[in-house]
This record gives structure tokens, C-alpha cells and sequence, in this order.
């Protein structure tokens, strides 16, 4: 019964926090820049603010390493007369004793001071994967931003083919009307229309699943149907040689500095290991007093302990931060080269994309649009048939999507290497 209440309870409350968090979305800009959807999803993507949490954990360890042992206190009561003996003269039993002792460990090797080291390099480390988590969820969004921006282009170039059909089929309709065609030729003109009907479903479709991606990323939990974008695909040149990339990626990539500054926290973590297997002293200090028949008397005592290192010197924690060391090492070599063959590939794509948009530019865009323009004229003067027409229509089509996707290609070209050199990652 209790739990039910506690149950029914809940409702009302889950309730309220999902009426506040809509109702905190509700006051979101719905048009949004890329640097306004950057900044968004750093501030309240999900992944990231789990993320976070790592540096937080990382701080604690420090005050962690930090800490000196406590000391031991212990509290004796011995030979009390508990079980009714009596001590006398006769049995000459006892004297019954009470003691006060502490013990302290004291710590060699430098043992605090490796490990608060140890730990203030894993809070760099945390750092630096924090901002390359950063450096990741920043290329997810420009390239969700890139394919609504793509889908809107798409949607457009399918709206004006649904357009430009409609008032086809008009035509027609009103050529048939006066005798000037078939009626088999209107049929198809309006079967054609379909087709790019359900071309623009298609494509709203698209942007639709775009935008709730875009949203996702950003930190909105619940999709906005007026969500939109605002901008431009990028276009500028890069101002760099691929060696000027290189250099740039290995002197602030996140993920290749966090290896590095790994690197030196394994550094750390084999003297810690070291001072480890340095022997600790105990140092020890005690109060006794004793009750006894011929009288009382007070005592002090003093006590000094070390563990004889005679098995467990630590041999295995300190090989095993020596090979941790070593594998750091090749991780590191191995991200230098992942990053100089990533870098590699995104120039080959940003140069290929540069040459195909050129090439678009320069011959296809304009004489798609002549053939176009020449063959919808000679249709309606009944020069040229509506195949010879509809074939215009989707060479012009497919030549502007291709056009479309190139832009979009170049763009997302310039956030890979952007991405991959580590260049303006907010924080």
C-alpha cells in the first residue's frame, strides 16, 4: 500500500518536470544560426553532460590522494574481575589494567606526493578528453546543420519541378481542350506530375528527419516542428598546405595531447608505484594504568613497527605501470599516424569536391539550364515530344542535385579538417 502511494505520488511529479522541461524548450529560438546550434549543444547536449561528470570525478580523486592516514586509537580493558573471582592475596590474581594507545602511520618514499601527482595528471587527461568529446559532438552538429541545409535545397529544387509540371499539365489541359493534343499525352504529363509529387514528399520527409536529428544534438529533447536553420553552406577556400595541417593537428588535437599528458600521468603512476614499495613506519604511543592490591600505578609505553620486505616489494604494480607506460606510448604513435592518414583523406575529399563544384559551375549549371529552357519552348510549340522534354527535366534535375551535394560535400570537407586539426573548439 505504501508503495503504491508512493507511486501515485510520483505521477504528478513526473508530470511537472516534463511540463517544465517543454515548457523551457518552448522558449528556444526556432530559427537558429551554426554557431548558435554549436553553442547549444555544448551548453545541453546529454552525452556531453554525462561527459562532464568525469572531471568532476577526477577533482575528487585529488582531494582523495590527498589525504594522509588517519591515525589508529585503541582502548584496553584487561585481567577485569568480570566473572566474580575476586582478587585477593590468596589467589594473587589481576591487577586488572586499562589502556589508552594511538598508532601513526608515517608514509615514506614520497608516497602522498606521487599520488597527488598521479591524480592531477588524470585531471588533465579528463580535461583534454572532455574538450575532444567537445571537438566531436561540434563536427555532429555542423554536419547535421550541412544536411538540413541539403534537404532544404532538395525539397526547394522538388517544389520547383512540382511547379513547373503543374503548369504543364495546365497547358496541356487546355491544349487538349482545343485540339492540339492527345489526350494519351496529358495523361502522361499528369503521371509525370504525380512523380514529382511524391519527389516532394520524399524530400520533406527528409528535412523533417534532419531537423529532429539537428534538435537531438543541440540538447532539445523534444522536437519542434517550426525548428529551422539559418545559413549558408560554407565555401571559402582553406588557407593552408596539407604539411601546415599536420603540423596544426599534432600541436592541439585534444586526443593527441590527453596521450600525451597520459603519457606523463604513467610517468607518475611508475614512481608512485615505487614509492609504494617503500616500507611504511608505525609509530606508537600507550597510557596504562593498573588497579592492583598492594596499590595503583601509571604507566607509558612506547612502540615502533616495520614490515620486513621480504615478499611483496611491490614487483607487480611497478612492471605493470612500466608496460602501461609503454603502452601509452604506441597508443600515442599510433593516434599521430591515424591523424596524418585522417588528414590525408579529408584533403583528397576537400580537393575533389573543390574540382567537381568548379566543374559544375563552370559548364553543367548553365547548359542544363539552356537545354532546359530550349526543350520546355519547343514542348509547348510542339517542336520536340514529351519524352525528349521529360528528359530535359531530369538531366536539369540531376544536375542540380548533383550541384547540391557537391556544395554540401565541400562544406562538410571544411568541418572534417577543421574537426581533424582541432581548430576553434569551444569549451
Amino acid at each position: 500500500m505504501r508503495i503504491w502511494r508512493l507511486f501515485n505520488l510520483s505521477l504528478p511529479l513526473l508530470a511537472l518536470f516534463s511540463w517544465a522541461d517543454a515548457r523551457a524548450q518552448n522558449t528556444l529560438p526556432d530559427r537558429v544560426t551554426l554557431d548558435q546550434a554549436v553553442h547549444e549543444a555544448v551548453e545541453k547536449n546529454l552525452g556531453l553532460l554525462a561527459e562532464r561528470y568525469n572531471l568532476t570525478i577526477a577533482e575528487a580523486r585529488i582531494v582523495t590522494a590527498r589525504l594522509r592516514p588517519n591515525p589508529v586509537l585503541s582502548i584496553e580493558g584487561d585481567h577485569l574481575d568480570l566473572l566474580g573471582t575476586g582478587y585477593n592475596k590468596i589467589n594473587n590474581a589481576g591487577p586488572s589494567e586499562y589502556s589508552v594507545r594511538t598508532d601513526f602511520l608515517w608514509e615514506r618514499g614520497g608516497k602522498r606526493r606521487s599520488r597527488v601527482e598521479v591524480a592531477e595528471q588524470a585531471r588533465a587527461v579528463a580535461q583534454l578528453q572532455l574538450l575532444n568529446a567537445t571537438r566531436t559532438l561540434v563536427l555532429d552538429v555542423q554536419n547535421a546543420f550541412v544536411e538540413v541545409l541539403l534537404a532544404k535545397a532538395t525539397l526547394a529544387l522538388a517544389q520547383e519541378n512540382q511547379a513547373a509540371f503543374k503548369r504543364t499539365v495546365q497547358v496541356n489541359t487546355e491544349r487538349v481542350r482545343a485540339g492540339d493534343l492527345s489526350q494519351v499525352e496529358l495523361t502522361r504529363t499528369k503521371l509525370a506530375e504525380l512523380q514529382f509529387n511524391n519527389a516532394v514528399l520524399q524530400a520533406q520527409a527528409k528535412l523533417r528527419i534532419a531537423r529532429q536529428r539537428l534538435q537531438f544534438l543541440i540538447g532539445r529533447t523534444v522536437p519542434s516542428e517550426p525548428f529551422d536553420v539559418v545559413g549558408e553552406l560554407r565555401r571559402e577556400p582553406l588557407p593552408f598546405s596539407l604539411d601546415e595541417l599536420q603540423q596544426q593537428a599534432l600541436g592541439r588535437r585534444p586526443d593527441y595531447l590527453a596521450l600525451q599528458r597520459d603519457q606523463a600521468r604513467s610517468i607518475a603512476e611508475v614512481r608512485s608505484q615505487i614509492a609504494q614499495g617503500k616500507v611504511d613506519y608505525t609509530i606508537g604511543a600507550e597510557w596504562r594504568r593498573q588497579d592492583g592490591l598492594a596499590g595503583r600505578g601509571n604507566s607509558l609505553g612506547i612502540f615502533f613497527s616495520v614490515p620486513l620486505p621480504v615478499f611483496n616489494r611491490n614487483q607487480g604494480e611497478i612492471e605493470r605501470a612500466r608496460q602501461e607506460q609503454r603502452q601509452i606510448e604506441a597508443r600515442l604513435r599510433a593516434l599521430e599516424a591515424e591523424i596524418r592518414n585522417q588528414l590525408a583523406a579529408s584533403w583528397q575529399q576537400y580537393d575533389t569536391a573543390r574540382a567537381l563544384l568548379a566543374q559544375i559551375e563552370a559548364d553543367m549549371l548553365k547548359q542544363a539550364q539552356q537545354v532546359l529552357q530550349t526543350m520546355e519552348y519547343s514542348y509547348r510549340a510542339g517542336q520536340a515530344s514529351f519524352v525528349e522534354f521529360l528528359d530535359a527535366r531530369r538531366a536539369f534535375n540531376e544536375t542540380m542535385q548533383s550541384y547540391n551535394e557537391a556544395r554540401a560535400e565541400y562544406a562538410r570537407s571544411l568541418f572534417l579538417i577543421d574537426s581533424i586539426t582541432g581548430k576553434e573548439i569551444p569549451q
